[in-house]
Protein backbone atom coordinates (compact mmCIF):
# COMPACT_ATOMS: atom_id res chain seq x y z
CA UNK A 1 0.00 0.00 0.00
CA UNK A 2 1.03 3.19 -1.20
CA UNK A 3 0.23 6.24 1.06
CA UNK A 4 0.58 9.98 -0.62
CA UNK A 5 2.52 12.33 1.86
CA UNK A 6 0.36 15.55 2.86
CA UNK A 7 3.52 17.32 4.21
CA UNK A 8 6.83 17.55 3.20
CA UNK A 9 10.23 20.02 3.81
CA UNK A 10 13.65 20.19 4.25
CA UNK A 11 15.97 22.60 6.11
CA UNK A 12 19.55 22.68 6.34
CA UNK A 13 20.54 18.81 7.65
CA UNK A 14 17.21 17.79 8.25
CA UNK A 15 14.14 16.91 5.99
CA UNK A 16 10.85 15.53 7.41
CA UNK A 17 7.32 13.88 5.96
CA UNK A 18 3.53 13.30 7.17
CA UNK A 19 1.32 10.49 5.88
CA UNK A 20 -2.18 10.60 7.24
CA UNK A 21 -2.30 6.71 8.86
CA UNK A 22 -4.79 4.71 7.02
CA UNK A 23 -5.76 1.25 9.30
CA UNK A 24 -8.50 -0.38 6.68
CA UNK A 25 -10.47 -2.82 8.75
CA UNK A 26 -8.41 -3.27 11.97
CA UNK A 27 -9.33 -1.46 15.00
CA UNK A 28 -6.65 0.94 15.47
CA UNK A 29 -6.97 4.17 17.06
CA UNK A 30 -4.19 6.06 14.89
CA UNK A 31 -6.70 5.41 12.06
CA UNK A 32 -6.63 9.03 10.78
CA UNK A 33 -3.99 10.21 12.57
CA UNK A 34 -0.94 12.32 11.20
CA UNK A 35 2.21 10.65 11.36
CA UNK A 36 5.77 12.40 11.06
CA UNK A 37 9.31 11.29 10.22
CA UNK A 38 11.86 13.60 10.52
CA UNK A 39 15.66 12.32 9.74
CA UNK A 40 18.87 14.38 10.50
CA UNK A 41 22.23 13.42 9.46
CA UNK A 42 24.50 12.52 11.92
CA UNK A 43 28.39 12.76 12.37
CA UNK A 44 29.97 10.16 10.61
CA UNK A 45 30.03 6.67 12.80
CA UNK A 46 27.24 7.64 14.58
CA UNK A 47 24.79 4.94 12.77
CA UNK A 48 20.79 5.34 12.81
CA UNK A 49 19.30 6.66 15.91
CA UNK A 50 15.70 6.38 16.92
CA UNK A 51 14.03 9.41 18.61
CA UNK A 52 10.46 10.09 20.63
CA UNK A 53 8.94 12.96 18.71
CA UNK A 54 5.92 14.85 20.15
CA UNK A 55 3.07 12.02 21.20
CA UNK A 56 5.72 8.72 20.54
CA UNK A 57 6.16 7.15 23.97
CA UNK A 58 9.35 5.83 25.93
CA UNK A 59 9.96 3.03 27.62
CA UNK A 60 10.11 2.98 30.94
CA UNK A 61 9.61 -1.11 31.95
CA UNK A 62 11.76 -4.13 30.84
CA UNK A 63 10.40 -6.86 29.19
CA UNK A 64 9.30 -4.86 25.96
CA UNK A 65 10.80 -5.67 22.47
CA UNK A 66 13.22 -2.65 22.96
CA UNK A 67 14.99 -1.62 26.22
CA UNK A 68 13.66 1.10 28.84
CA UNK A 69 15.13 4.82 28.20
CA UNK A 70 14.38 3.76 24.16
CA UNK A 71 11.76 5.58 22.21
CA UNK A 72 8.69 3.23 21.71
CA UNK A 73 9.49 1.71 18.20
CA UNK A 74 9.70 -1.86 17.76
CA UNK A 75 12.17 -3.58 15.95
CA UNK A 76 10.27 -4.53 13.06
CA UNK A 77 9.58 -0.58 12.03
CA UNK A 78 12.75 0.07 13.06
CA UNK A 79 13.96 -2.62 10.43
CA UNK A 80 11.97 -1.25 7.84
CA UNK A 81 13.39 2.53 8.45
CA UNK A 82 16.91 1.39 8.22
CA UNK A 83 15.68 -0.63 5.02
CA UNK A 84 14.29 2.80 3.48
CA UNK A 85 17.12 4.84 4.51
CA UNK A 86 19.33 2.14 3.20
CA UNK A 87 17.66 1.95 -0.15
CA UNK A 88 17.33 6.04 -0.56
CA UNK A 89 20.88 6.33 0.29
CA UNK A 90 22.51 3.50 -1.49
CA UNK A 91 23.83 2.50 2.07
CA UNK A 92 23.20 2.94 5.44
CA UNK A 93 23.72 6.30 6.44
CA UNK A 94 24.02 8.30 9.34
CA UNK A 95 21.05 9.37 10.76
CA UNK A 96 18.77 10.42 13.94
CA UNK A 97 15.68 9.09 13.07
CA UNK A 98 12.62 10.82 15.11
CA UNK A 99 8.94 9.72 15.03
CA UNK A 100 5.90 11.55 15.81
CA UNK A 101 2.43 10.86 16.11
CA UNK A 102 -0.13 14.13 16.24
CA UNK A 103 -1.99 14.44 19.09
CA UNK A 104 -0.31 10.89 20.45
CA UNK A 105 -0.56 11.57 23.95
CA UNK A 106 -4.52 11.70 23.86
CA UNK A 107 -4.35 8.50 21.70
CA UNK A 108 -2.36 6.69 24.19
CA UNK A 109 -4.97 7.46 26.74
CA UNK A 110 -7.44 4.14 24.89
CA UNK A 111 -4.64 2.11 24.68
CA UNK A 112 -2.65 -0.47 27.04
CA UNK A 113 0.37 1.89 26.61
CA UNK A 114 0.51 3.11 30.32
CA UNK A 115 0.21 -0.35 31.84
CA UNK A 116 3.01 -1.72 30.09
CA UNK A 117 5.23 1.23 31.17
CA UNK A 118 5.53 2.94 27.83
CA UNK A 119 4.58 6.69 28.82
CA UNK A 120 4.15 10.22 26.85
CA UNK A 121 2.27 9.15 23.54
CA UNK A 122 1.59 5.92 21.81
CA UNK A 123 4.39 3.13 20.48
CA UNK A 124 4.99 2.00 16.87
CA UNK A 125 4.47 -1.46 16.64
CA UNK A 126 4.32 -3.14 13.30
CA UNK A 127 4.66 -6.52 12.47
CA UNK A 128 4.42 -6.82 8.58
CA UNK A 129 3.68 -3.19 7.59
CA UNK A 130 1.15 -4.59 5.62
CA UNK A 131 -2.83 -4.30 7.30
CA UNK A 132 -4.57 -7.17 7.46
CA UNK A 133 -8.36 -6.97 7.62
CA UNK A 134 -9.49 -7.71 11.38
CA UNK A 135 -6.20 -9.19 11.78
CA UNK A 136 -6.57 -7.83 15.13
CA UNK A 137 -2.40 -8.18 15.41
CA UNK A 138 -1.81 -5.11 17.52
CA UNK A 139 -3.89 -6.59 20.15
CA UNK A 140 -2.38 -10.01 20.39
CA UNK A 141 0.52 -7.88 20.04
CA UNK A 142 -0.49 -6.15 23.47
CA UNK A 143 -1.16 -9.33 25.21
CA UNK A 144 2.18 -10.56 24.13
CA UNK A 145 3.87 -7.78 25.73
CA UNK A 146 1.60 -7.52 29.23
CA UNK A 147 2.43 -11.02 30.11
CA UNK A 148 6.62 -10.36 29.12
CA UNK A 149 6.85 -7.34 30.72
CA UNK A 150 4.77 -8.95 33.93
CA UNK A 151 7.32 -11.93 33.58
CA UNK A 152 10.40 -9.64 33.38
CA UNK A 153 8.96 -7.62 36.75
CA UNK A 154 8.72 -11.71 38.28
CA UNK A 155 5.11 -11.35 39.21
CA UNK A 156 3.70 -14.72 40.28
CA UNK A 157 0.16 -14.24 39.23
CA UNK A 158 -1.20 -12.54 36.02
CA UNK A 159 -4.99 -12.57 35.23
CA UNK A 160 -6.23 -11.91 31.79
CA UNK A 161 -9.65 -10.77 31.36
CA UNK A 162 -12.52 -10.16 28.36
CA UNK A 163 -13.46 -6.86 29.84
CA UNK A 164 -13.19 -3.96 32.59
CA UNK A 165 -15.73 -5.67 35.16
CA UNK A 166 -14.19 -8.74 34.95
CA UNK A 167 -10.91 -7.35 35.06
CA UNK A 168 -11.59 -5.10 37.81
CA UNK A 169 -13.61 -7.81 40.02
CA UNK A 170 -10.62 -10.39 39.43
CA UNK A 171 -8.31 -7.42 40.32
CA UNK A 172 -9.68 -6.85 43.73
CA UNK A 173 -10.33 -10.32 44.34
CA UNK A 174 -6.75 -11.50 44.55
CA UNK A 175 -5.35 -7.84 45.45
CA UNK A 176 -2.87 -7.75 41.92
CA UNK A 177 -0.91 -5.11 41.14
CA UNK A 178 -1.99 -3.49 36.99
CA UNK A 179 0.87 -4.87 35.53
CA UNK A 180 -0.79 -8.20 36.38
CA UNK A 181 -3.57 -7.30 34.17
CA UNK A 182 -4.03 -8.66 30.72
CA UNK A 183 -6.96 -7.37 28.73
CA UNK A 184 -7.28 -10.25 26.30
CA UNK A 185 -10.57 -9.42 25.11
CA UNK A 186 -11.82 -12.06 22.96
CA UNK A 187 -8.51 -13.69 21.80
CA UNK A 188 -8.02 -15.78 24.96
CA UNK A 189 -6.27 -18.28 22.61
CA UNK A 190 -3.29 -15.84 22.23
CA UNK A 191 -2.76 -15.38 25.34
CA UNK A 192 -3.07 -19.05 26.35
CA UNK A 193 -0.95 -20.07 23.67
CA UNK A 194 2.02 -17.05 24.58
CA UNK A 195 1.80 -19.05 28.10
CA UNK A 196 2.60 -22.13 27.20
CA UNK A 197 5.47 -20.20 25.48
CA UNK A 198 6.45 -17.93 28.38
CA UNK A 199 5.01 -19.76 31.27
CA UNK A 200 3.70 -17.93 34.57
CA UNK A 201 3.36 -19.16 37.90
CA UNK A 202 -0.52 -18.50 38.08
CA UNK A 203 -2.87 -17.66 35.72
CA UNK A 204 -6.53 -16.56 36.11
CA UNK A 205 -9.00 -16.63 33.50
CA UNK A 206 -11.83 -14.17 33.96
CA UNK A 207 -14.74 -13.22 32.17
CA UNK A 208 -18.42 -12.66 31.54
CA UNK A 209 -20.73 -15.26 31.49
CA UNK A 210 -21.68 -16.12 27.65
CA UNK A 211 -17.69 -15.70 26.70
CA UNK A 212 -16.78 -18.32 29.33
CA UNK A 213 -18.99 -21.18 27.70
CA UNK A 214 -17.64 -20.30 24.93
CA UNK A 215 -14.06 -20.99 26.04
CA UNK A 216 -15.88 -24.16 28.07
CA UNK A 217 -16.91 -25.32 24.36
CA UNK A 218 -13.55 -25.39 22.83
CA UNK A 219 -13.28 -21.69 21.36
CA UNK A 220 -10.45 -19.72 21.72
CA UNK A 221 -11.86 -16.63 19.28
CA UNK A 222 -14.74 -15.61 21.83
CA UNK A 223 -15.73 -12.69 19.23
CA UNK A 224 -19.63 -12.80 18.29
CA UNK A 225 -18.86 -12.84 14.54
CA UNK A 226 -16.84 -15.49 15.23
CA UNK A 227 -19.17 -18.36 16.72
CA UNK A 228 -22.14 -18.26 19.48
CA UNK A 229 -22.61 -20.32 22.39
CA UNK A 230 -24.12 -23.80 21.57
CA UNK A 231 -27.08 -24.06 23.71
CA UNK A 232 -27.76 -27.47 23.42
CA UNK A 233 -24.14 -28.14 24.28
CA UNK A 234 -24.82 -25.83 27.22
CA UNK A 235 -27.95 -28.14 28.33
CA UNK A 236 -25.96 -30.79 28.39
CA UNK A 237 -23.45 -29.18 31.04
CA UNK A 238 -26.48 -28.25 32.62
CA UNK A 239 -28.13 -31.73 32.57
CA UNK A 240 -24.64 -33.70 33.80
CA UNK A 241 -24.86 -30.74 36.96
CA UNK A 242 -27.78 -32.29 37.92
CA UNK A 243 -30.47 -30.22 35.62
CA UNK A 244 -34.02 -32.05 35.61
CA UNK A 245 -35.29 -32.38 32.17
CA UNK A 246 -37.70 -29.15 31.87
CA UNK A 247 -34.67 -27.42 32.96
CA UNK A 248 -32.20 -28.78 30.04
CA UNK A 249 -35.26 -28.06 27.31
CA UNK A 250 -35.84 -24.77 28.78
CA UNK A 251 -32.01 -23.79 28.59
CA UNK A 252 -31.40 -25.48 25.14
CA UNK A 253 -34.15 -23.52 23.60
CA UNK A 254 -32.86 -19.46 25.21
CA UNK A 255 -32.12 -17.57 22.94
CA UNK A 256 -28.73 -16.18 24.71
CA UNK A 257 -26.75 -17.55 27.59
CA UNK A 258 -28.09 -14.77 30.01
CA UNK A 259 -31.45 -16.18 29.37
CA UNK A 260 -30.14 -19.70 29.99
CA UNK A 261 -28.25 -18.66 32.67
CA UNK A 262 -31.74 -16.74 34.71
CA UNK A 263 -33.21 -20.39 34.28
CA UNK A 264 -30.78 -22.49 35.29
CA UNK A 265 -30.56 -20.10 38.89
CA UNK A 266 -34.42 -20.26 38.69
CA UNK A 267 -34.20 -24.13 39.44
CA UNK A 268 -31.02 -24.36 41.27
CA UNK A 269 -28.52 -25.48 39.14
CA UNK A 270 -25.49 -24.22 39.37
CA UNK A 271 -24.04 -23.22 36.21
CA UNK A 272 -21.95 -20.85 36.68
CA UNK A 273 -19.33 -23.15 38.45
CA UNK A 274 -20.18 -25.98 35.90
CA UNK A 275 -19.21 -23.02 33.09
CA UNK A 276 -16.17 -22.22 35.25
CA UNK A 277 -14.61 -25.72 35.28
CA UNK A 278 -15.58 -26.54 31.39
CA UNK A 279 -14.00 -23.22 30.58
CA UNK A 280 -10.91 -24.23 33.20
CA UNK A 281 -10.44 -27.76 31.02
CA UNK A 282 -10.27 -25.83 27.42
CA UNK A 283 -7.93 -24.17 29.48
CA UNK A 284 -5.28 -26.61 30.79
CA UNK A 285 -5.92 -28.62 27.50
CA UNK A 286 -4.52 -25.36 25.58
CA UNK A 287 -1.83 -24.94 28.01
CA UNK A 288 -0.43 -28.04 28.56
CA UNK A 289 2.12 -29.63 29.41
CA UNK A 290 3.22 -26.19 30.92
CA UNK A 291 3.05 -26.42 34.67
CA UNK A 292 1.16 -23.15 35.00
CA UNK A 293 -1.55 -22.81 38.14
CA UNK A 294 -4.69 -22.13 36.11
CA UNK A 295 -8.30 -20.98 37.95
CA UNK A 296 -11.06 -19.46 36.35
CA UNK A 297 -13.47 -17.00 37.12
CA UNK A 298 -17.07 -16.15 35.63
CA UNK A 299 -19.16 -12.99 36.22
CA UNK A 300 -21.89 -11.56 35.75
CA UNK A 301 -22.50 -7.96 34.62
CA UNK A 302 -22.71 -6.19 37.98
CA UNK A 303 -19.61 -7.07 38.35
CA UNK A 304 -20.94 -10.46 40.94
CA UNK A 305 -18.77 -13.86 40.86
CA UNK A 306 -20.99 -16.32 39.72
CA UNK A 307 -18.75 -19.25 38.66
CA UNK A 308 -15.37 -20.38 40.11
CA UNK A 309 -12.87 -23.20 40.22
CA UNK A 310 -9.63 -23.55 42.50
CA UNK A 311 -6.13 -23.70 40.71
CA UNK A 312 -5.06 -26.68 38.65
CA UNK A 313 -1.63 -27.35 37.40
CA UNK A 314 -1.94 -27.96 33.89
CA UNK A 315 0.77 -30.62 33.66
CA UNK A 316 -1.47 -32.41 31.20
CA UNK A 317 -1.83 -34.23 28.90
CA UNK A 318 -5.45 -33.15 29.00
CA UNK A 319 -8.41 -34.08 26.61
CA UNK A 320 -9.65 -31.44 23.80
CA UNK A 321 -13.04 -29.90 24.97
Amino acid sequence: MLFALCHHGKEGDTAYAEVIKDAGDDPDVTHGAVIRATVRVLPAGSGVVFRAGTGVGTVTRPGLPVPPGEAAINPVPRAMIRQALTEAHASLPDAEVTISVHNGAKLAERTLNSRLGIVGGLSILGTTGIVVPFSCAAWIDSIHRGIDVARAEGLPHIAGSTGNVSEKAAQQYYGLPDTALIEMGDFVGGLLKYVRSHPVARLTIAGGIAKMTKLGQGRLDLHSKRGQADMQALADLACEGGADTPTCSAIASSQTVAEAFLCASANGVPLGNLIAHSALRTALHTLSPTPCRVDVMVFDRKGQCVGQTDAVTAAGPYPAP
